[in-house]
């Protein structure tokens, strides 16, 4: 197995580690590190996902770089020789996991857009038939497309606490209605526009997690964008409504644990080899259908 970095420690500087990112602390700026480490059910897992850090951030950067006309968003370079020392002397631990970023005032919701039903979502709409405050048509199946994308925002709770959905309403009360309706309005707008570039790609992007900073009076996209961690991505060749869907996510984390039963609080478990294998190889193959180009730091 290969050598995962569940933690980069970067001589002279102290980082605040999230539950998979290190972020260290620049004044108006920030480095943030992309580890190994697998959160799934807001709960971190004792052992990591081999190269996942890296996929998430070169999948995230190259989102970025699609969407720059559509929005901006936080990140200053991903090249570890523009970044200030000591980081750009730690190349070992930094070299395709690391961004240097704006820091933002970050607004205190997750950004969630849905276009099938599945997840919480799934389990919300079997018991009220809504998802988020939005009422949902009679007889929807199990991962069943929406027809159009949706906005369902959740809290965003510190690490070991689960963040709950919420209705847009109880999001205008935590950032305010303009922030909200742009948050909204852009999010599905981007949404859209990812969903129909993976589609050409024989993808589908059944949902993500939009999350968005401000400067003075701008909103930008800040954090990872469409990545395995933040969205759920189906092959279209195998997609069928009505059951669990074959996944490029960490969704094969997640139904692994609830095949064990795992409570879903408290501390992580230690994830089977051929587990954590299997995930990292659905990561860096979502990365290579979704670029076109081939993981080159795989060693």
């Amino acid at each position: 197995m290969v050598e995962v970095v569940l933690q980069t420690s970067i001589p002279g500087t102290k980082a605040k580690h999230g539950k998979v990112r290190d972020i260290y602390d620049l004044g108006d700026r920030l480095l943030i590190a992309a580890s190994d480490r697998i959160s799934a059910f807001d709960v971190v897992m004792k052992n990591g996902i081999p190269y996942k850090g890296i996929v998430l951030t070169q999948i995230s950067k190259f989102w970025f770089d699609f969407l720059a006309g559509s929005v901006e968003s936080h990140l200053i370079s991903d090249n570890v020789s523009d970044f200030p020392k000591p980081f750009c002397d730690n190349a070992s631990q930094l070299a395709g996991r690391s961004m240097l970023v704006k820091k933002t005032k970050v607004l205190p919701v997750e950004c969630v857009v849905r276009n099938y039903l599945a997840g919480s979502g799934w389990r919300e709409y079997q018991q009220s038939q809504t998802v988020c405050g939005h009422k949902l048509a009679a007889g929807l199946k199990q991962c069943g497309k929406l027809g159009e994308p949706i906005f369902t925002p959740a809290t965003k709770e510190e690490l070991g606490a689960h963040d709950e959905n919420i209705d847009f309403d109880q999001c205008v009360k935590i950032i305010g209605r303009k922030n909200a309706e742009y948050v909204r309005d852009k999010s599905i707008e981007i949404f859209k526009k990812a969903s129909a570039y993976a589609e050409t790609k024989g993808i589908i992007l059944a949902d993500t997690k939009f999350e968005w900073g401000q400067i003075d009076d701008k909103i930008i996209l800040i954090d990872e964008a469409l990545t395995p961690d933040s969205s759920r991505f189906w092959p279209a060749d195998k997609y069928e409504a009505g059951r669990d869907q074959e996944s490029y996510d960490k969704q094969f984390v997640r139904n692994y644990l609830e095949s064990i039963n795992f409570d879903k609080s408290g501390k992580g478990i230690e994830l089977p080899d051929d587990v954590r294998e299997k995930t990292s190889a659905k990561y860096i193959e979502a990365y290579e259908q979704l670029t076109g180009r081939k993981f080159s730091f795989k060693s």
